[in-house]
């Protein structure tokens, strides 16, 4: 996991306690790392309109030792491979970026998101929540507005090798009736992205209280569900548009229906045959 993942993290477990004055400054903080490691204290309070006794109690409150502690690990964050993705973000706002094609800046857009998360992930982390969803007596999948099609897609995936993954709040079904069942064997997997869904937030609690392990999807550590979360993943969602970009959550899902099928083995592939052959014999796909 790299230093920048390290922080934003330490930022989501703790920023649902934070008061709303720590909370403006964590979310500074986060977003101008760069400015952290390299400006003082007194620079970084001018800029951001936080007082240095706020930021002080910031990092406390994040668990360092002192300010300085907080400043050094976004140092070592900003001296690897943030700054090449700064200098492309950047691309994306400023005034000659905007003649660019819209093509460019969309696809530009999604491979610093796809870079970023690669970056990163946490790998162990995201090999426990896969173990999770391998063992899981039931998986169930939420997604709200955006992320709808999104988890559907998941699914669609899932159940070809895996007859235990079902869709929650689907066409009309009620939520609460997918989330009664949900115990400790069990794992809820849930995609939002800002403004949040009320009902994913609403799930997350409830899977927690129930036992159950609950995997997200988000696009920042405000995300108000990551709280409820035994396997958060805040995943790059920059766009030059007027929506957040799915292209590296899409990334994140398929590498974990892949890892899911490459550790099921002969199982998973056996299944998959049978559902294809079952399918041909239907008729569903051309046949040309």
């Amino acid at each position: 996991m790299s230093n920048a993942s390290r922080l934003q993290e330490r930022v989501a477990e703790s920023y649902a306690d934070l008061s709303t004055k720590l909370r403006d400054a964590a979310d500074f903080v986060v977003a101008n790392q760069v400015d952290v490691a390299a400006r003082s204290l007194r620079s970084v309070s001018s800029a951001s309109g936080v007082s240095p006794a706020t930021l002080s109690r910031l990092a406390r409150a994040l668990g360092f030792d002192s300010y300085e502690d907080m400043r050094e690990l976004c140092r070592e964050t900003v001296g690897g491979q943030t700054q090449s993705f700064a200098q492309r973000a950047a691309q994306l706002t400023s005034d000659a970026d905007a003649q660019r094609p819209m093509l460019e800046r969309q696809a530009s857009a999604c491979m610093f998101n796809i870079s970023k998360l690669e970056e990163e992930v946490d790998k162990q982390r995201l090999q426990a929540a896969v173990d999770a969803l391998d063992h899981a007596r039931t998986v169930v999948l939420f997604g709200a507005f955006g992320s709808t099609g999104i988890v559907e897609y998941m699914a669609y995936l899932a159940n070809y090798f895996s007859p235990t993954w079902t869709l929650a709040g689907r066409m009309g079904a009620s939520l609460g009736a997918s989330l009664t069942t949900l115990g400790a064997d069990d794992v809820l997997l849930i995609v939002t992205k800002a403004p949040y869904a009320a009902r994913a937030v609403l799930a997350a609690e409830a899977a927690q209280d129930c036992g159950a392990t609950v995997i997200l999807i988000s696009d920042s550590h405000a995300c108000p569900a990551m709280k409820y979360a035994n396997f958060p993943f805040i995943v790059p969602s920059e766009s030059p548009q007027f929506f957040s970009s799915y292209t590296a959550t899409l990334v994140l899902m398929e590498t974990i229906i892949a890892m899911l099928v490459a550790q099921s083995g002969e199982t998973a592939s056996q299944r998959i045959r049978d559902v294809e052959t079952r399918n041909e014999r239907l008729g569903d796909f051309w046949a040309g």
